[in-house]
């Protein structure tokens, strides 16, 4: 699945759906599901916040993989944001001493099996993977 999505909150409902639907047609493992429509929302609604310097349009590129999913997100003529270089977050601290912002993407890197990023001539792709444990969970 390839598809554009345009930079609103609005467009959520419809990746959540199309997810939903490539998840059936390529019979990916429903207890997958969860952690991608997490990660894709999040990483989705970043690029709509921060990246307000463009009106591209965002791509979502989802394919199948041995046990699982690898999901491509694609900004266009945008800065550079790494968010795999993102801030730690400390989840232990009490909330009055935690900074606000971080959390989203913490919990993406902890969620995905894998997550790279690479930039070049403006564009922005992240790509991560969620695949089934083998152990059972």
């Amino acid at each position: 699945m390839k598809k554009k999505y345009k930079r609103s909150f609005d467009q959520l409902a419809a990746i959540v759906a199309d997810t939903a639907e490539f998840f059936a047609q390529q019979n990916i493992d429903d207890s997958l599901r969860m952690k991608v429509d997490l990660s894709l929302e999040e990483l989705f609604v970043n690029m709509v916040s921060y990246n307000t310097e463009t009106v591209r349009d965002i791509q979502v590129e989802m394919r199948p993989i041995d046990h699982g999913v690898e999901v491509i997100l694609t900004d266009f003529d945008v800065e550079r944001f790494d968010p795999t270089l993102a801030s730690p977050v400390d989840v232990d601290a009490p909330l009055s001493e935690r900074k606000p912002g971080g959390l989203g993407l913490y919990l993406v890197l902890k969620m995905a099996d894998s997550i790279h990023y690479e930039y070049h001539d403006r564009t922005s792709r992240i790509t991560f993977r969620n695949v089934v444990s083998s152990g059972g969970g």
